[in-house]
């Protein structure tokens, strides 16, 4: 007997975890974490707007209710986007 996998995912992007520290969340097979220090606009979001990601394209995430929109890069290397609008 073989066990083949039905369909295939429909998510490429979903957020795994969320505490006082930040979010992890994992797009395209790969894990990320967005401390809040980096990504301040999701520190005092509700839940229900973090996890409504969306995967626009290979490397650009976003949260429409948050209006917030993320490329992979600035994930990766936060401190070469040092512009942060809320701080």
């Amino acid at each position: 007997m073989n066990s083949f996998a039905l369909g295939t995912s429909t998510s490429q992007v979903e957020v795994t975890h969320i505490d006082q520290f930040g979010i992890w969340l994992l797009a395209c097979g790969k894990e990320y974490f967005l401390a809040y220090q980096d990504f301040p606009w999701f520190r005092q979001a509700k839940i229900d707007d973090v996890l409504r990601v969306q995967l626009l394209h290979e490397d650009h995430l976003y949260w429409p209710s948050l209006d917030i929109d993320l490329s992979i890069e600035s994930i990766e290397q936060p401190e070469a986007f040092p512009l942060k609008y809320g701080d």
